[in-house]
């Protein structure tokens, strides 16, 4: 809880000081010192401001600063303890009674729960995009978090945990972003996270083969005065090109720990930690003349003893050696950016600094930094002060002052200003790029192969064809093993169970239902393994820049294609990654097209449809060109949404091409399985329920003297998909699809499931003598073509399926991102007309040729 919840008579102890480091080092310096008991002598009816008694002295804080100290209460202690133990009659309870004070028991009690307590560190990874921030928050956490080799894969922020030398780390992986401006939705984001969360700590992950880039960000997080480690990684790509650093003099520079850390083998993570542990412990107790506090010291010092020699390097910058640190501790530093530019950062900072409400959440040094920049975020909280209007009187008289000295405006100085400062930085610590062979070179060989103007396209659409193709023949062999274990239990069931309702529940509703659809795992595992790999190694990124042109004549932002290659896996996380792109307008076309890309949900009803009616050889085909009709419907309705409905000016396309990196076969192998079991957790649960429901409707009213057909035709089910049927009849869909189409609006795979339970009956199981001129499921063909499907009827089903009303989900999800439940029901009303226009036009067209 927080020190302004207490009332008056109430005490706790601290557990730590919230806020950045100027503020966090004034309420130290009043005594609010981690451990120590703080009781609220007065609490004012207006509670501005608060009497406190701490360490025998009394001390008044207004409100919003006690709501930044985070306390641990009696009540607190007594509840974690009753939910962290079983009862035991031999310890001693503890008592909140005082007697001049809290008692020692519990006093001693109550620190004790409060380092336990403080022992959570919250920690926030800030970085460029491609910088590895990701790739640590997997590695330490253990979680399972998309890494791809391109921007735009973080589109919010994941959280997870580590524990590491008896502390519990909570990890926080914020959006990559190249600086803390107000220009794009993920640098905005990442700020007020900052700003709003507070993180006790601060990794700021540095790409070491792009330092001078990098170390920008570098700079706006030492403004806000942030406790931080920087993490040099992929330095073993550093040490492999030659290049020379002396990162502990860089890092004095900086004031800022900087740690050579390898995520992807985990290399300096330990050191890592531990330097934040140290940090996080020691650096708001060093006074101005570089002592720390003896107490927190010798702390520090005896944690440091049981965990020495763990570590794969030696360290001294820490708080462990010595009471009189000063050499061996980073302390924070004020980055000078020129004679000019400080004396106007410090006019700004004296006006801010006029208004205490303002001091506890931001750096004012930070703000007066901003302002300059002509923030318009920093701005809006500016103009909530009561000596708003003097602020920006003084901000813009310095703005033309720096106009007159330097003859650029004052944003281009600052910037201008910190790229300086980095060089001089990097020169200082010793930088030297290696003179060793290019480790790039393979990167700009490929390059120009893959973005040529000629033969870009083609390689791209060849990739799709071979991941296709391998995604057909080779998963094909274990589908069939699935296929026939699902049958050998549909026959188990149907031999064992007695005849009624329950048995044709499991048979036909559960096994028909489900296991119409699991079969398709093996290929949904390979389709999977394909955008990993392409993801990972860096491709995808290429794939952007060759579509650019492409996505302009769309009237799209360049990077509205990485969204729209992740539709292909699933369109709900494809719409969560529109925030990326900074124009509103490219933003929602975007998410209103994303639809339009085929989502691996759909692919059970791709495979299930190619492979009961086109012949094997066919079948890459077919999928390629649902795919291709989905991408040109796509290209149409951006233009049309793009010249008459949505209009605005667009934003410079920019993004960086990463060097190619081979992936694991780990991460490859984790990332497609957490798709699988994405997979198999639908399967046992709206895909199940889909399943009962569809047989249910199909089951009931129950007549044994009816045939199978005359049943499903009288049924509820049937009843509903005839009462629909009309509707459809351009497109020459029969009442069993129809209904497939209706029960598709949840969720794609309960098209498949559907089919699988109208057509359970059939025992349509993959005829393995099958040439590549015969359908692969010969008995589901022969069932369907005796209600009158044909090959043509078939595709147009297929491209209704393609382009129809997207899963629930996903229209959330534009609703979400858009703001707007206006846009979300667009979506579902535009995709639906535009697939019965379709698929009518493919069907009426296709019958005058066949």
């Amino acid at each position: 809880m927080r020190l302004s919840e207490l009332k008056t008579g109430e005490y706790g102890v601290i557990v730590k000081v919230l806020g950045h480091g100027g503020f966090r080092k004034r309420i130290v310096e009043m005594g609010f010192i981690k451990g120590k008991v703080v009781e609220v002598l007065l609490n004012a009816p207006l509670q501005d401001p608060v009497k406190y008694k701490i360490m025998g002295y009394e001390v008044s804080l207004r409100h919003n600063e006690a709501e930044m100290i985070e306390i641990i209460s009696p009540e607190e202690v007594k509840l974690l303890e009753k939910e962290n133990s079983e009862p035991d009659f031999n310890k001693p309870e503890i008592s909140t009674e005082n007697e001049g004070g809290a008692t020692q028991l519990t006093d001693k009690q109550l620190h004790d729960a409060a380092m336990k307590k403080r022992r959570t560190i919250n920690v926030a990874l800030v970085g460029n995009p491609n910088c590895g921030k990701t790739s640590l928050f997997n590695f330490a956490s253990g979680a399972h978090e998309r890494v791809g080799n391109y921007s735009g894969v973080t589109v919010d922020a994941k959280e997870g945990h580590a524990e590491f030398e008896g502390y519990t780390f909570n990890l926080v992986d914020l959006p990559g972003t190249y600086s803390l401006s107000a220009y794009s939705p993920e640098e905005l984001y990442v700020r007020r996270q900052i700003i709003d969360k507070t993180p006790d700590v601060v990794i700021n992950v540095i790409d070491s083969s792009n330092l001078e880039r990098n170390l920008y960000l570098t700079t706006q997080l030492v403004d806000m005065n942030l406790r931080m480690v920087c993490a040099l990684n992929m330095f073993d790509e550093f040490e492999e090109r030659g290049d020379k650093l002396d990162y502990n003099k860089l890092g004095q520079l900086f004031g800022v720990p900087m740690i050579p850390t390898v995520f992807k083998t985990g290399k300096g993570v330990d050191l890592l930690f531990h330097i934040i542990i140290n940090m996080y412990e020691g650096v708001d107790f060093i006074d101005k003349d570089g002592n720390i506090n003896p107490e927190v010291a010798a702390e520090i010092q005896n944690w440091h003893k049981r965990y020495e020699g763990s570590h794969e390097t030696d360290h001294t910058e820490d708080f462990a050696h010595g009471a009189r640190p000063n050499n061996s501790v980073f302390r924070h530093v004020h980055l000078n950016h020129g004679k000019t530019l400080e004396e106007s950062i410090e006019a700004i900072k004296r006006e801010v600094q006029k208004d205490e409400q303002i001091r506890h959440k931001y750096s004012t040094r930070y703000l007066a930094i901003k302002l300059l920049e002509m923030d318009k975020d920093t701005e809006q909280a500016v103009e909530r002060l009561p000596n708003a209007k003097e602020i920006m009187e003084v901000r813009d008289r310095e703005a033309r002052k720096i106009l007159e000295e330097t003859k650029e405006d004052s944003e281009t100085a600052i910037m201008d200003a910190k790229y300086g400062l980095i060089h001089g930085a990097l020169q200082e610590a010793g930088y030297e790029p290696g003179n060793k062979q290019d480790t790039y070179q393979l990167t700009h060989f490929i390059d120009k192969i893959i973005t040529n103007k000629y033969a870009g396209f083609p390689i791209f659409f060849l990739l799709l064809y071979v991941m296709f193709e391998v995604t057909f023949t080779l998963g094909q062999y274990p589908m069939d093993w699935i296929e026939a274990g699902v049958g050998m239990i549909g026959e188990w069931v149907s031999a064992t169970l007695p005849d009624g309702p329950l048995k044709a529940m499991i048979a036909d509703g559960i096994i028909g239902g489900v296991g119409a659809v699991i079969v398709f795992l093996p290929q949904i595992l390979i389709l999977y393994c394909f955008i990993s790999f392409m993801e990972d190694s860096g491709y995808m990124a290429r794939a952007a820049f060759i579509m650019d042109k492409l996505m302009h004549k769309m009237g799209l932002h360049g990077k509205s294609f990485i969204p729209l290659i992740m539709g292909f896996g699933c369109n709900v996380p494809a719409v969560m990654a529109t925030r990326t792109i900074e124009s509103r307008r490219s933003r929602l076309i975007t998410m209103l097209i994303l639809p339009m890309m085929s989502c691996s949900a759909r692919l059970p009803i791709y495979i299930m449809i190619t492979g009961t009616f086109f012949a094997v050889k066919y079948q890459s085909l077919i999928m390629i060109s649902l795919y291709a009709i989905g991408i040109v419907m796509a290209v149409v309705v951006s233009r049309v949404l793009s010249r008459w409905l949505i209009r605005g000016e667009d934003t410079p396309f920019v993004m960086e091409l990463p060097p190619y990196r081979f992936p694991t076969a780990k991460a490859i192998g984790r990332h497609t399985w957490e798709k699988g079991k994405q997979y198999l957790k639908k399967m046992g649960g709206i895909i199940l329920f889909a399943s009962i429901v569809v047989w249910a409707l199909g089951y009931f009213p129950h007549d044994d003297s009816l045939s199978q057909q005359q049943q499903q035709e009288q049924s509820y089910i049937g009843r509903i998909g005839k009462a629909i049927e009309p509707a459809f009849r351009a497109q020459g869909f029969d009442w069993k699809l129809d209904v497939g189409l209706v029960a598709g609006v949840g969720a794609k795979e309960i098209v498949a499931s559907t089919m699988g339970v109208l057509y359970s009956g059939d025992e349509s199981v993959a005829d393995d003598t099958a040439d590549d001129n015969t359908p692969k499921y010969a008995n589901l063909y022969d069932k369907m073509t005796a209600d009158g499907i044909t090959p043509l009827i078939a595709f147009a089903y297929l491209t209704f399926v393609l382009l129809y009303f997207p899963c629930l989900a996903t229209i959330a999800a534009v609703k979400s991102e858009s703001g707007s439940w206006k846009w979300a029901a667009f979506t579902a009303v535009y995709t639906t007309a535009l697939a019965w226009i379709v698929s009518a036009l493919i069907y009426q067209i296709g019958r005058l040729f066949v």
